[in-house]
């Protein structure tokens, strides 16, 4: 595995409205790594004594416990820094950590990972936005289990991977739902202001996510790309979406029964602060909630999209998927739906084995995207 540092020079473009310019194409895992570690230590370090100690979180201390240098029972924050992050695990080129856009000071960040064989000058680009609920999870998802199978298996068939650490919802932040698809399409738009220095066609791109991300990456696939622009510096930059895969991501919140997968029980709002908490865009509830449901931008020309959905999963209830299936009989747009028996949320087995298998899902989905290449 090759990974790239500072080899790239930055475009030295400057655009009135933003306050940086366009970011460099650089790898910053320095100031990545400090930004990482002081919050995670924080969130471990209960006591604030400097040391994070097995009674403050005995799951975590069993994970992280050989990275104890020095043997005293406890990290302190330059042993905890020393913990390696995860990602794809491929032969290829990779540029790690990259700041594509800035928030109020704050960078916000991707990776990206070259094919296997890096011999094209219009390399076709995979999105991937991780899951958490829009409130948690990282970028280093796309190397975690079948999300590294998949990822390892696309950038073998030529294709580019592009991770992005999306701000997370925080509603003291006044960061919302709105702000995690912005920040996904922004990364888009900073990959094609590089696209030569990349050697990557911004008019194939391919999104795919699960969960929370499965929504983004329907977002990102169905909305129009000039739609919720972010950085003012980078809606310039166009690209053009070919086809995406969700798994168990929501794609309608206008009715919150959907999200009761029980209909004997009462059902609530499960999402309204998230989607309510940005400080931008419709301030009408109504129509906040349409514009982060992407069967709402479901047309006959939509570009093509593979929903897979668990149907016990009780975190995205299977009625979301039943939803766009609803849709689809009034508007004929390119959906396939592959329903998985006895699956629960993460592909958990309920009751009796998955069917189709974890390993049959993820052939399924290389597929679908390699097929449209």
């Amino acid at each position: 595995m090759k990974i790239i540092r500072n080899t790239f020079v930055a475009l030295a473009i400057s655009f009135a409205a933003s306050s940086y310019g366009l970011e460099p194409l650089k790898d910053s895992t320095d100031t990545y790594m400090a930004k990482v570690g002081n919050r995670g230590f924080s969130k471990l370090d209960l006591d604030k004594d400097g040391l994070f100690k097995s009674e403050e979180n005995p799951t975590q201390w069993k994970k992280l416990k050989r990275h104890d240098k020095n043997k005293d029972g406890a990290l302190d924050l330059e042993e905890f820094k020393s913990v390696p992050l995860k990602y794809v695990d491929s032969p290829g080129k990779q540029i790690r950590n990259v700041i594509f856009k800035r928030v109020d000071s704050r960078p916000v960040y991707l990776d990206f990972y070259f094919p296997n064989v890096d011999n094209s000058t219009a390399k076709p680009v995979v999105l991937y936005t991780h899951g958490g609920g829009w409130a948690a999870g990282s970028k280093q998802g796309a190397g975690n289990a079948s999300f590294n199978v998949v990822h390892k298996a696309l950038l073998k068939q030529g294709f580019c991977v592009a991770s992005v650490g999306y701000r997370l919802v925080k509603a003291d932040a006044g960061t919302a739902m709105r702000d995690c698809v912005i920040d996904s399409k922004d990364a888009l738009r900073f990959l094609s202001a590089h696209r030569e220095a990349l050697g990557i066609d911004p008019m194939k791109i391919y999104t795919f996510g699960d969960s929370a991300g499965g929504h983004l990456a329907q977002m990102v696939l169905l909305s129009p790309p000039d739609t919720l622009p972010g950085d003012p510096e980078l809606a310039k930059y166009p690209y053009k979406t070919v086809a995406g895969v969700s798994w168990y991501g929501p794609c309608d919140f206008e009715d919150p029964q959907l999200f009761n997968h029980d209909d004997r029980k009462g059902f609530r709002d499960r999402f309204g602060a998230r989607i309510m908490g940005s400080d931008t865009g419709p301030t009408d509830k109504l129509e906040r909630y349409r514009e982060m449901s992407p069967v709402n931008y479901l047309t006959e020309d939509s570009p093509p999209l593979l929903m897979i959905q668990g149907d016990k999963d009780t975190t995205i209830p299977v009625k979301q998927a039943y939803r766009m299936q609803e849709a689809l009989k009034t508007i004929d747009a390119p959906v396939e739906i592959l329903f998985v028996k006895n699956a629960g949320h993460n592909w958990r087995s309920v009751d009796a084995p998955i069917e189709p298998s974890r390993g049959e899902i993820v052939k399924r989905t290389v597929e679908f995207l390699v097929a449209r290449k």
